[in-house]
């Protein structure tokens, strides 16, 4: 049994499956529940959505890697996850790593 506010895994049905991902929030949310999945990490957030030209989605989810004290030092990763039209894990590949601290270049 679920606790309240938990997702059981594999509960997705083939209907929702088989529509279209309505927009760049399903897709968000779809892509880092695939990603979570597949890499145990803590999701951190998603830094960009966009249609690839398949008409399927990339989007990219911030995850935290490594966590260290202090937090600023903690490693951090930016995956780019690629979506079908009806929002199924295509593939994803970790395209960036970071420490929290450091600014953009």
């Amino acid at each position: 049994m679920t606790e309240p506010g938990e997702r059981r895994r594999g509960t997705t049905s083939t209907r929702t499956r088989e529509r279209p991902v309505r927009g760049a929030r399903e897709a968000a949310r779809r892509a880092a529940d695939a990603l979570s999945e597949l890499i145990r990490h803590r999701l951190e957030g998603v830094s960009a959505v966009c249609r690839s030209k398949d008409e399927g989605w990339i989007v990219n989810v911030d995850v935290l890697e490594v966590a260290r004290i202090p937090d600023t030092t903690s490693l951090l990763a930016t995956y780019e996850v690629e979506l079908d039209p009806s929002g199924d894990l295509v593939q994803y590949r970790r395209i960036a790593r970071y420490r929290r601290g450091a600014q953009d270049q």
